[in-house]
């Protein structure tokens, strides 16, 4: 592997950051000055350092965001800042994108990796992997409409899976409801969707929590953070990899 990628991949920046690290002698490998692009290096075998601090070799990154609204789930777009961008441009480089996809006006849990199998793993259908939402909805939810959830909707393009369906607390002179939903599957706008489809409106959307990884009070609105032991080891299933 070139000590090129081994730095990107490991979080020291873009190739033209890289090239500057080169160029200033700061970077080791084995004790011994690399100032030359292009220089092989064996992960797990080579010592490698920046600046004296060892760089341990990780191809694979994994962030958990509390999405604000106004953003995408997506890794890059013309019109709109994305999750990527609001990460910043240290973050750019290690090919992270988001793990399904919450709409622009959703906020919650989003996980960001460049892991693709372990993406695949936990968007699979086959998996049938929980996704918890709580919502604010127009209109009063009530048992008619627990049940017509709890066996599937029709809704035009696709029959929903069944869904858990919760209501939290209801605001009669407003019209509204506080719902948790729990649904296995994440098509385009399907909360919302069944929502109309029972002569509702969803207000606000906001994900609470996905397979094993939920959102903690520790997790401020808008901020991210690298994953905890406890969660990395409840990914494991999934493809979680450490390296």
């Amino acid at each position: 592997m070139r000590i090129e990628k081994y730095l990107a991949d490991t979080g020291w920046g873009s190739r033209k950051d890289i090239k500057q690290l080169l160029a200033q002698k700061i970077v080791t490998i084995n004790d011994l000055v690399c100032s030359k692009g292009g220089t092989q290096v064996t992960p797990g075998s080579d010592r490698v350092a920046v600046g004296g601090q060892v760089v341990p070799y990780q191809r694979y990154h994994y962030y958990l965001l509390n999405k604000p609204a106004g953003i995408l789930s997506a890794t890059e777009d013309a019109r709109h800042q994305t999750v990527i961008d609001w990460l910043g441009e240290g973050y750019q480089h290690l090919d992270l994108f988001p793990v399904g996809r919450l709409d622009i006006d959703t906020t919650g849990l989003l996980l960001l990796t460049n892991n693709g199998q372990l993406a695949h793993q936990l968007l699979s259908p086959k998996k049938k992997v929980n996704k918890t939402y709580t919502a604010t909805i127009r209109g009063l939810v009530d048992e008619t409409d627990i049940a017509a959830f709890a066996e599937g909707l029709d809704l035009g393009d696709f029959i929903s899976l069944p869904a858990d369906l919760t209501v939290l607390s209801q605001d009669v002179d407003q019209g509204t409801s506080q719902i948790q939903i729990i649904i296995q599957e994440g098509k385009f706008h399907q909360v919302k969707r069944m929502f109309q489809a029972v002569g509702k409106e969803v207000l606000s959307l906001h994900r609470l929590a996905m397979g094993p990884l939920r959102l903690e009070s520790d997790l401020a609105h808008g901020q991210w953070r690298s994953l905890t032991e406890q969660e990395a080891q409840a990914l494991e299933p999934y493809g979680y990899v450490a390296e």
